[in-house]
């Protein structure tokens, strides 16, 4: 078990700008690469993701496929830039019917499709930063009835450039975020449109400005 949360409130799993950020992760690459480069918007390190194809150039935790990260934690946060081309991520839950189910969000699905142990949904992110805030226990309940227990895997495919991904036990806002989860950029909120059903949301993140995006899980 590898979800051994270092709090409460959060559990961060990347880290772009720590010494060894794919310490927990095993990489996948064909036709693409994933590489630690400068931003330079926000003038700090990022992991880059980029392949050809998105189903061939990815990162997984944790890196050994006979454990899981345990992690109880409901709310996955993934705090990535959109490089407008195809993206996608892909996270395993176990729910109170000891049944593994997958949710697999991309910006190239047309439509949600729930099958019995896979969930596929649209994504749509914004311009510039995004954060994703994905909410397990609410997906695995609208979508089979059933209890979220834990994650169990995690993958984050091509193409984007990515900070952090972490889980929390809440939504929280930017002013309770702790000062080394958020990042930094000019911004000014404004109000948050209402997103549709079973829909992961994307808080997107650009100079002079704080929209929301969605990913759709429309059933």
């Amino acid at each position: 078990m590898i979800g051994e949360a270092n709090s409460n409130k959060f559990k961060s799993v990347f880290y772009s700008v720590g010494s060894k950020p794919l310490e927990m992760w095993t990489q996948h690459v064909s036709n693409g690469r994933v590489c630690r480069m400068t931003d330079e918007e926000i003038q700090s390190y990022v992991l880059e993701i980029l392949g050809q194809n998105i189903s061939t150039t990815y990162i997984t935790c944790p890196s050994d496929t006979k454990k899981s990260l345990a992690i109880k934690m409901p709310i996955l946060v993934i705090v990535l830039k959109n490089l407008n081309k195809y993206f996608t991520f892909e996270v395993q839950i176990l729910d109170d019917q000891n049944l593994r189910r997958r949710f697999h969000a991309s910006t190239c699905q047309s439509a949600t499709l729930v099958k019995p142990f896979a969930c596929m949904m649209p994504m749509k992110l914004d311009d510039g930063w995004n954060q994703v805030q994905f909410d397990l226990a609410d997906f695995t309940r609208r979508a089979y009835g059933t209890t979220y227990v834990e994650t169990v895997k995690l993958s984050i495919h091509a193409n984007c450039r990515l900070r952090r991904v972490y889980f929390c036990d809440r939504i929280y806002s930017e002013d309770e975020l702790p000062k080394d989860y958020k990042l930094y950029l000019p911004i000014h909120p404004t109000s948050a449109r209402r997103t549709p059903p079973l829909r992961p949301t994307s808080n997107h993140r650009q100079r002079l400005t704080n929209s929301r995006s969605t990913t759709s899980l429309n059933r």
